[in-house]
């Protein structure tokens, strides 16, 4: 008995150390970025599922764009702020002879074999577009992943030999295409598109017809965006040009392994620079590049993005957007991108990766690939039957996940200063401040096993919690916060006026 008495007194002051909430210390006066946006891409599947009945495409609608809530104050939607639409270079309209395997993998072009344009083409993805504005959407980016067929080297939407597949006498051409483009979407839709990204991931040899795409050097990519500008202004267009939409966050920095299409801030970026594009008023003061590959294991992806924040603060006026991401390759062994994870395990490794990318590389936007995916790849926010007509659809908590920050993280908000000593390796925060709102929101990523319980210094709050069995859940709290194991929390603070 006595040693059990001596056991439990030698035992409770860890008890009472584990019992005692972890402090959370905000300091709003300590600033870094603004966030400008969070956002998706229609690629490839909602050229199919824009056409399935209202009731399926209203309801992937509101999972991805709205704001609104039920009676009770749940979120419908994980209120996106950008949205990309893909504009395809016309493999759709060559069928099999596209030599792009998978049919939903091919994209309609607008431009037709004649040189004619078809303004209904991409409907499907119209409606989308359509449905995104109604439900709030602030910001559009319009995308290429090849020049049209017409305008290309081998008339395939896919490159020979990992060799950019458009000869510069036609960069004009493609320039005018774009811009009309742009200008025939405002005519049909309404909506103006607040930037062209017109290359992407220029790395990749784009070689195997796996899906439309196109290398490019640098030198290649300075030649085509200032035949672009030149047609924005002629055509006066407000829309900016994002470059250089990087396949990895290190070819902004570097280019070892692709020489002549890495170092992109040093390349294009940076004024003086030998392509230089950034004192050109049509591009945007954003490095853009893509998250793959670059996330484990974790601490050698912190350094990474340590270095990408650097590299980027060094260029004045400068801002950095992770603009493409979903779970792709082995990971180190963290996690593998094959196979369809709806559940918590692939949710919080993109709630890691969010956090990293927006506390770590202060990145000021943070955009996913596959809005709506029907693969079995952890590659959608959105699930979907592999059908032209309609059939399943499910939400994933990566969907969930994803709206813990951009539902409540809204355009204009900056990060904030935020500490919380004793906190284990596995909880990630960060802080936000609403000015106009008077609102403070913090981020809470729990990866771990045992639930964290954190003094907010605040009497009442409410959160939003994703976990396995929870999607933004609501619930009130006051001063002490339980954050359940494996789960991610918005903390939404009203400030006092």
């Amino acid at each position: 008995m006595m040693v059990r008495f001596i056991l439990a007194a030698c035992l409770l002051p860890t008890l009472l150390k584990a019992q005692t909430p972890l402090k959370l210390t905000i300091d709003e006066h300590k600033t870094y970025q603004v966030i400008h946006n969070f956002g998706a891409s229609d690629a490839w599947a909602c050229q199919f599922t824009g056409n399935w009945p209202d009731a399926q495409r209203n309801q992937m609608a509101d999972w991805l764009f709205s704001l609104d809530t039920t009676a009770n104050g749940q979120p419908k939607g994980i209120g996106l702020t950008m949205w990309r639409m893909n504009l395809g270079a016309g493999s759709t309209q060559q069928g099999r002879e596209s030599g792009i395997r998978d049919e939903w993998r091919r994209a309609e072009s607008f431009l037709e074999a004649d040189g004619s344009y078809n303004w209904n083409r991409q409907s499907a993805q119209q409606w989308f577009l359509t449905a995104a504005k109604q439900r709030g959407v602030p910001y559009f980016l319009a995308f290429f992943n090849s020049p049209p067929v017409t305008l290309t080297k081998n008339h395939k939407a896919f490159a020979d030999k990992g060799v950019c597949n458009i000869d510069s006498s036609q960069f004009k051409a493609f320039a005018t295409y774009t811009t009309d483009v742009l200008k025939g979407l405002q005519r049909k839709t309404g909506i103006r598109f607040d930037f062209i990204s017109p290359v992407n991931e220029p790395q990749w040899d784009w070689s195997d017809g796996g899906q439309e795409g196109s290398p490019y050097t640098n030198r290649e990519i300075s030649s085509l965006v200032k035949q672009l500008a030149a047609q924005l202004k002629q055509q006066r267009l407000n829309t900016k040009i994002i470059v250089p939409e990087a396949g990895h966050i290190k070819y902004l920095l570097e280019d070892d392994d692709k020489p002549g299409r890495g170092n992109q801030v040093n390349d294009l970026l940076k004024p003086g620079s030998a392509n230089d594009v950034s004192y050109l008023p049509q591009v945007a003061r954003v490095a853009a590049a893509h998250s793959y590959f670059s996330t484990s294991p974790y601490e050698k992806g912190v350094a990474l993005r340590q270095r990408v924040k650097e590299g980027v603060a060094a260029v004045k006026g400068l801002d950095f957007w992770q603009s493409e991401y979903c779970i792709l390759g082995d990971n180190d062994g963290d996690i593998n991108g094959s196979r369809r994870d709806t559940g918590i395990t692939a949710a919080l490794y993109v709630a890691r990766t969010i956090h990293t990318d927006l506390a770590i590389a202060n990145a000021t936007a943070w955009q996913w690939w596959l809005a709506i995916s029907a693969y079995d790849y952890k590659d959608g926010l959105i699930y979907v039957e592999k059908k032209k007509d309609g059939g399943w659809l499910q939400s994933s908590n990566m969907l969930w996940a994803m709206g813990n920050y951009s539902r409540f993280v809204r355009p204009g908000m900056q990060r904030i200063d935020v500490q919380l000593p004793g906190a284990e390796k596995d909880l990630y925060v960060s802080a936000w401040k609403n000015k106009k709102a008077r609102q403070t929101v913090v981020v809470i990523v729990n990866a771990g096993k045992t639930a964290k319980r954190i003094d907010t210094g605040t009497n009442a709050a409410v959160t939003y919690t994703t976990s396995a069995n929870a999607a933004l859940a609501k619930a009130n709290v006051g001063s002490v916060l339980e954050v359940a194991p494996e789960s991610i929390v918005t903390l939404v603070i009203n400030n006092k006026k």
